[in-house]
C-alpha cells in the first residue's frame, strides 16, 4: 500500500484511498506539482464526486437546447439565428471569508463562463442567503456582498435585473452567494471548450498570475468552512475593468473566427482549464509555466498551475492565426502569450525551462476521480433550531404587517438600487415591478424573461416537495410575464454530503428537480453544485436554487404586479394553502418536517393558462402566491398599484378546507393572483373550467385599505400602513 510518508495529500484534501488510486494511475508517486493538480481536479468543487451520479437523473435534452451540461454554460435557441447562453454558480465560502471580493469575483467568474461561448452577457441575477438581520455579522456580510455585486456588474456594464435575498438563522456562519448570467450569441458562432488540432498553440489571455486564490477550489469549496482571516489569501481579487477589456477582446476574436476553443480559468486555474479542454478534445497539452506572466517573480510551478487569479482565459489558436490574435489583444490592451501547444499524447505535461516538472494522463486527472455513493438516512426530527419572533396572541392585522416587514418578504429596493438594472437598454421589467425580469432582443424581434428562485426553509421541511416547488415557482414567475421556459440551470447548495441526513436531503431534492423539470418539459442545460456549506454550528438549509430562461414574442404584453382601480381579482390554479413550512410558521417558531403535496401536472396546466392570458394582453396584473401567502401577494399587488383591495376568500376555504388564517397566510405551489376587467375574468373562469383549472373570483381593487376576509379571520389595514411595513427594510 503506497501512502505518502509525509501525508501531504491529506493536507490537500485527498483521502488515503484517493492517493493510492493516483499512485496506481501514475504507476509511481506523484511529485508536488502533480499532487497539487490532482488535489484540485479531484476536489468536490471540480469533480462533483458526491453528486455526479445524482445529476444523471436530470433531463438535459430538448428541441431548443444547443449546448447542455459539460460546456462553460448552457445555451438555447431563441430564433433568428441567435442563442441565449446562461448559467448559475456559487461563490459561497469565498464570500463568507471576504464578502466584497468573494461576491465580486463570483460575478466575474459567471460572466466569463458565458462569454467563453461567444455570448455577450446581457444580464445578471443573484440569489443570496444570510443569517438573521439582528446579527452584526449578517449585516456586514449583506452590505459587502451587495457592494461587491454592484461594483463588478456596474463597472463592466452588465445590468443586474433580478434576484432574491433571504434571511434565515442557518445561514449565519455560511452565507450563500449564487450568481446567474445570461448572454446573447449568434448560434453559428458559438465555440466549445474542446481543444483540438495537434500543433495548435495554447494562449493565456488577460491578467497576470499571482498567488491570490491559490487553493480556492479545494480549501474553500470542498470542505466545511472554518478559519477566517487566515483563509483570506484563498479569495481571488477581481478587477472588472480588466475583465471588460478581456471580454470585448474575446468576443471579437470569436466573432472573427480566430479561436479554435476558449475556456475560462476559474476553479483550479490553469490546471482545470487545460485538463478539461484536453479531455473534451481527446488530446494532450504541454504547458510551459516559465512563459506565464507573473505578478510575483518567485512563484513555484505548482503555484502557477493552481492559482485562481481572475480575469484570465485559455485559448487554442492555429499557428497561422497567431499574429492576428496578438494584434487584436494588443488593440484591446489585453495580455496574450503562447504558453503551450496541443499534443497527441493524451497527457498534461507541465514544463519549466524545458524541464518536465509535472506529467499526468488527462484521463486520470478528469475521468478517474472516484465517485461516491451517498448513504442517505432520513432524519427523525427537525434539525434546525427556530425561535419565535411573534407573540402568541397576534391577530390577523398584526400578522399581515409582520409578514410584510419580515426581511425575507420586505422590499429589497435599497439593495437593487445599488445595481444598474437598465444599462444596455434591454430591460423592459425592472426588479419588483414584475415576477420575472424581461429583456427585449431586438436581434430576434422578441424578448426573454429570466427568474431565479429557491426557498431553503421549505426544502428543509421536505427536500423532495420543496425542490419541486422551487422549479414550479420559477416557472410561475415566467408565466406571470407571458414567457414559456426554454431551459433551466440550478445551483445545489447543501451541507456535508458525507453525513447521512445531508445525503438524504441532496438525494430527494435532486429527484424533485428532475421530476418537476421533466413534467414541465424543461431541459436542465447546466448548473453548479456547492457542498460542504457547513460549520461547527451546523449545516445551512438545503438550498437548491433554480434559474429559468423563457421566451415571449411581445415584451409589451409582459404583465406586472400592479393592479388598477376597478380591476376584478381572481385566484388561479390548484393552490392549497398550508401553514407548514411557511414564513408565518417561522415567525411563530413552529417549523418541522413535512409539506403538503402538489400535482405538478395541475400546476403546469395553470401555468399554461395564465401564460396564454398574459400574452393576450387581457390581464392587468399577474403575481404568483409565494412567501407570506395570498394576503401578502394581494398586498404586494396593491402597494405596486397604489390602490386598495377588497377580497373574500370564503370560496377558497370551501374549496380547499383549512382555517381562514391558513387561507390568508398559508403557502404552497400553484397559485396565481391575477387582475383585469371583470368580464374578462369571467371568460378566464369559463376557460379554466373547460381545462380543469380552478379560477376563483375573490375581490376587486379599490379604496385605500386592504380588506381581506376568510372564514373566521379578517384583515383590515390602511394601504399606507402595509406599504410602510413592506418598505421598512433599509441598508444594514
Amino acid at each position: 500500500m503506497a501512502v505518502s510518508s509525509e501525508s501531504r495529500h491529506r493536507e490537500l484534501g485527498l483521502t488515503d484511498s484517493e492517493y493510492e488510486r493516483i499512485v496506481e494511475l501514475l504507476e509511481r508517486e506523484p511529485n508536488g506539482v502533480e499532487l497539487a493538480m490532482f488535489s484540485l481536479l479531484w476536489s468536490e468543487h471540480c469533480a462533483y464526486k458526491h453528486s455526479r451520479k445524482l445529476l444523471r437523473r436530470l433531463p438535459t435534452e430538448g428541441p431548443r437546447v444547443l449546448m447542455g451540461p459539460g460546456e462553460n454554460a448552457g445555451a438555447v435557441d431563441v430564433g433568428a439565428g441567435y442563442a441565449v447562453a446562461f448559467k448559475v454558480e456559487s461563490h459561497n465560502h469565498p464570500s463568507a471569508v471576504e464578502p466584497f471580493q468573494g461576491a465580486a469575483t463570483g460575478v466575474g467568474g459567471i460572466l466569463r463562463d458565458v462569454f467563453a461561448l461567444g455570448a455577450r452577457p446581457i444580464a445578471v441575477l443573484d440569489s443570496l442567503r444570510f443569517g438573521e438581520l439582528e446579527s452584526e455579522r449578517s449585516r456586514y456580510l449583506l452590505d459587502r456582498v451587495v457592494a461587491g455585486i454592484g461594483h463588478y456588474g456596474n463597472s463592466i456594464g452588465v445590468p443586474t435585473v433580478g434576484g432574491e435575498i433571504y434571511f434565515e438563522a442557518p445561514y449565519e456562519h455560511n452565507c450563500l452567494v449564487n450568481a446567474m448570467c445570461v448572454g446573447l450569441a449568434r448560434a453559428d458562432r458559438m465555440v466549445r471548450s474542446a481543444a483540438g488540432g495537434v500543433g495548435n498553440l495554447v494562449l493565456l489571455l488577460g491578467a497576470s498570475t499571482g498567488r491570490d486564490g491559490i487553493g480556492g477550489a479545494s480549501v474553500l469549496a470542498s470542505a466545511e468552512l472554518a478559519g477566517g482571516a487566515q483563509m483570506r489569501p484563498s479569495v481571488q481579487i477581481g478587477d472588472p475593468f480588466e475583465e471588460k477589456k478581456l471580454m470585448e477582446c474575446c468576443l471579437e476574436l470569436l466573432d472573427r473566427g480566430l479561436l479554435v476553443a476558449l475556456q475560462d480559468l476559474g476553479a483550479a486555474g490553469l490546471t482545470s482549464s487545460s485538463a478539461e479542454m484536453a479531455s473534451a478534445g481527446g488530446v494532450g497539452i504541454d504547458l510551459h509555466v516559465d512563459r506565464v506572466p507573473l505578478r510575483e517573480a518567485d512563484m513555484e510551478p505548482f503555484e502557477i498551475m493552481v492559482s485562481e487569479s481572475q480575469e484570465r482565459m485559455l485559448a487554442v489558436v492555429q499557428p497561422s492565426r497567431l499574429g492576428d490574435v496578438l494584434a487584436t489583444c494588443e488593440r484591446w490592451q489585453t495580455g496574450a502569450v503562447a504558453i503551450g501547444e496541443v499534443t497527441d499524447t493524451g497527457r498534461l505535461r507541465v514544463l519549466a525551462d524545458d524541464q518536465v516538472v509535472g506529467d499526468a494522463p488527462v484521463a486520470a486527472l478528469i475521468d478517474e476521480c472516484p465517485l461516491y455513493d451517498l448513504q442517505p438516512e432520513e432524519p427523525s426530527e427537525w434539525l434546525y433550531g427556530n425561535r419565535p419572533s411573534l407573540h402568541p396572541g397576534a391577530e390577523a392585522n398584526e400578522l399581515l404587517l409582520s409578514l410584510l416587514a419580515s426581511p425575507s418578504i420586505a422590499s429589497k429596493r435599497w439593495a437593487f438600487e445599488r445595481y444598474d438594472s437598465i444599462v444596455q437598454s434591454r430591460t423592459v421589467r425592472r426588479p419588483e415591478t414584475a415576477d420575472a425580469a424581461v429583456l427585449k432582443l431586438e436581434e430576434t424581434g422578441g424578448a426573454i424573461a429570466v427568474a431565479i428562485d429557491g426557498n431553503g426553509r421549505r426544502v428543509a421541511c421536505d427536500p423532495y416537495r420543496g425542490a419541486v416547488e422551487a422549479v414550479l415557482e420559477c416557472a410561475q414567475n415566467l408565466a406571470c410575464v407571458g414567457a414559456e421556459p426554454l431551459g433551466l440551470t440550478n445551483c445545489l447548495n447543501f451541507g456535508n454530503p458525507e453525513k447521512p441526513h445531508v445525503a438524504w436531503q441532496l438525494d430527494h431534492a435532486v429527484q424533485g428537480l428532475a421530476d418537476a423539470s421533466a413534467a414541465l418539459g424543461v431541459a436542465v442545460v447546466g448548473g453548479n453544485v456547492s457542498l460542504y456549506n457547513e460549520t461547527d454550528a451546523g449545516p445551512i438549509y438545503p438550498t437548491p436554487v433554480v434559474g429559468l430562461v423563457g421566451e415571449l414574442h411581445d415584451p409589451g404584453c409582459a404583465a406586472g404586479i400592479a393592479i388598477s382601480e376597478g380591476d376584478a381579482i381572481a385566484l388561479v390554479g390548484p393552490f392549497a394553502p398550508s401553514l407548514a413550512g411557511s414564513e408565518l410558521a417561522k415567525l411563530r417558531g413552529d417549523l418541522g418536517m413535512g409539506l403538503p403535496g402538489v400535482s405538478i401536472e395541475a400546476v403546469r396546466d395553470a401555468i399554461e393558462l395564465v401564460r396564454e392570458w398574459v400574452r393576450s394582453g387581457r390581464l392587468t396584473a399577474a403575481h404568483d402566491v409565494s412567501d407570506g401567502g395570498l394576503a401578502c401577494a394581494l398586498a404586494e399587488c396593491a402597494i405596486a398599484g397604489g390602490v386598495g383591495v377588497r377580497a373574500d376568500l370564503d370560496s377558497l376555504v370551501e374549496l380547499r378546507g383549512g382555517s381562514g388564517e391558513s387561507c390568508l397566510f398559508g403557502e404552497g405551489a400553484g397559485g396565481f393572483a391575477v387582475a383585469g376587467p371583470a368580464p374578462e375574468l369571467g371568460v378566464l373562469a369559463a376557460q379554466g373550467s373547460k381545462r380543469g383549472v380552478d379560477v376563483l373570483t375573490i375581490g376587486e381593487a379599490g379604496g385605500e385599505r386592504l380588506e381581506i376576509s376568510a372564514a373566521e379571520a379578517e384583515v383590515s389595514v390602511p394601504l399606507a400602513d402595509a406599504e410602510q411595513a413592506w418598505s421598512s427594510l433599509g441598508p444594514p
